[in-house]
């Protein structure tokens, strides 16, 4: 570890973390942010660490049923295979008994030389009882107390695993509120006397651990945020801390881990401006700065655009900003030339997964998000018939992917309406569903497409970063004004606003955009006008919505102070 703990750090926590696609520690938006913070430490040679969960069982595979729609399997991973297991192990006390942890280390090495280490934690030890040793086995699996475990273990044995390996710690910044438990552990250390305590003051050295942490809040959701009943929190904590105290940092009624990471917090931020501003009427009396998301240049970027860059941008993985002079460095045909060969590519793999031919020659509309509710993934199937009706006079393609969670009845319902659509417009509109949507998968997609779709239902998308994916290789967003693409969106410079701003739109819009502006300039542009808009993409969009750019922001906002 010495070449990791010989500078003070910053210990970015998060409960999924995306590494790489053999690695089944991430499931959906969260922890591939995650994973693209961490990788731009590594190429900007910040002092990040990350901790996170083993998750040695993951989240699930998805199968598709035509009738049953998705259909779970296991994805179990070996660690050992990617990673080496560290000697440390501390314990953590849940329902009173010790339960110990073990860590692996994994290292995140930059193209541009550096490296990120991060840990992730292990119950799986012969020194626990059966049922402990699953707490870090399954990724958002389980009931509330399985939830409840896992998040002790994050928080208060993330904290004290740092310790044990020899981290000098100078921020810890929480990503999301699965985390907040590091804060109860922070104010455990960071006790006084108690001599120096007055009766009835509470013995917690509030603002030393306020001043060392830092939040991120991902979700404008009141139901997203975890809940925990203070009758099942008080026999798994132990008294850690007082439960007057943690009623009055967490809530009386239960324990918001949010508010927790809100009280335990002089830094918070949403994710995009629209966000920071929700979060704030959503939780009044707190500052909530606004540090939009972005997307690692070069692991979102397709090798064909990679190539481009290199030879005309030089210096863009490290500055993409560099990107902004696309318009005039990049000759229109190589652009064309490499959209073409993310796009062969892609229908590769779509006729490899699915058996199915897609036509290269015709404008393919891609939609990928974690299928839920609120996504809205359904909108473009409103109407059948006026969907048919558009394809007959400018045909084009579909191509959808994306996992509902197990216990998510409604979003499980959707991908059975998606697959039942396709079957609806056999022989009209080419419709295929792709099995399985991962991070191999997502880089395919976000780059092999000719249209981004996003459909979600305002004010529920906090940020959202495929669209940002797309950019980087040139694809455009068809996009509902919401979370960055109210701050990305250029009308028919980096694509398109479905609907009007604070609209929560029925499809008519969405038609009307499909029917008579994006698919006539298809048709009638490409490659010239259509080049003209992916460059725009490119320029406008990549420069800024990028994790080097985030990270720069949380390094001189959030981490120096």
């Amino acid at each position: 570890m010495d070449e990791f703990i010989h500078e003070p750090r910053i210990a970015y926590f998060s409960m999924e973390i995306a590494l790489r696609n053999e690695i089944k520690t991430y499931t959906g938006g969260l922890g591939v942010l995650a994973g693209d913070t961490m990788r731009s430490a590594a190429d900007l040679r910040l002092p990040l660490v990350a901790v996170s969960l083993v998750s040695r069982a993951g989240h699930f595979r998805q199968a598709l049923d035509p009738s049953a729609g998705q259909v779970e399997q296991p994805a179990p991973w070996e660690p050992r295979q990617w990673m080496r297991a560290l000697d440390a192990k501390i314990a953590v006390s849940i329902e009173g008994r010790p339960v110990w942890i073990g860590a692996w280390l994994y290292v995140l090495e930059s193209q541009l030389g550096g490296r990120a280490p991060v840990i992730l934690l292990d119950t799986a030890l012969d020194e626990n009882a059966p049922q402990d040793r699953e707490i870090t086995h399954y990724l958002y699996g389980g009931d509330s107390r399985y939830r409840l475990k896992q998040e002790i273990v994050l928080g208060v044995g993330g904290v004290r695993m740092l310790q044990a390996l020899g981290f000098e710690i100078r921020q810890f910044h929480m990503n999301e509120g699965h985390s907040a438990m590091l804060g109860l552990e922070l104010l455990r250390r960071y006790s006084y006397p108690a001599a120096d305590v007055q009766p009835g003051e509470p013995p917690y050295d509030l603002p030393r651990v306020r001043a060392l942490c830092s939040f991120t809040t991902h979700t404008p959701v009141e139901a997203g945020h975890d809940r925990f009943p203070y009758p099942l929190v008080e026999p798994l904590l132990g008294g850690m801390v007082d439960l007057s105290v943690l009623k009055h940092l967490a809530g009386d009624e239960d324990l918001n881990m949010t508010r927790l990471a809100l009280n335990l917090s002089e830094f918070v931020n949403g994710v995009a401006k629209r966000h920071a501003e929700l979060s704030t009427r959503m939780f009044p009396g707190y500052h909530v700065q606004a540090i939009t998301n972005g997307v690692h240049p070069y692991t979102w970027t397709a090798g064909p655009f990679r190539q481009l860059y290199d030879a005309h941008l030089p210096g863009w993985c490290h500055e993409p900003e560099l990107l902004v002079r696309s318009e005039s460095c990049l000759p229109d045909a190589k652009v064309w030339e490499a959209h073409v060969a993310c796009k062969r590519e892609l229908l590769d793999a779509v006729r490899a997964l699915t058996r199915t031919a897609l036509d290269p020659a015709l404008p393919t509309i891609g939609f990928a998000r974690r299928m839920t509710s609120y996504k809205r993934p359904d909108l473009l199937f409103t109407d059948i018939g006026r969907l048919a009706a558009i394809a007959a006079r400018r045909p084009f393609q579909v191509l959808l992917a994306g996992k509902a969670h197990p216990l998510d009845a409604e979003g499980k319902a959707l991908i059975r309406q998606l697959l039942a659509h396709a079957r609806e417009l056999a022989g009209r509109v080419p419709v295929v569903y792709l099995p399985d949507y991962d991070l191999a998968l997502a880089r395919l997609m976000v780059a092999g497409v000719d249209v981004w779709l996003n459909t979600p239902l305002p004010p529920f998308e906090a940020s959202g970063t495929s669209g940002m994916k797309a950019a980087f290789n040139g694809v455009p967003s068809l996009s509902v004004l919401d979370g960055w693409w109210i701050e990305g969106c250029i009308e028919g410079v980096t694509g398109w606003a479905v609907g009007a701003p604070d609209a929560s739109s029925d499809a008519g819009p969405l038609y009307e955009k499909l029917e008579q502006v994006v698919l006539p300039l298809y048709d009638v542009g490409a490659p010239a006008p259509w080049i003209r808009l992916m460059k725009g993409a490119i320029s406008k969009t990549a420069p800024y919505f990028n994790s080097h750019r985030m990270m720069r922001r949380y390094a001189t906002e959030a981490y120096i102070r």
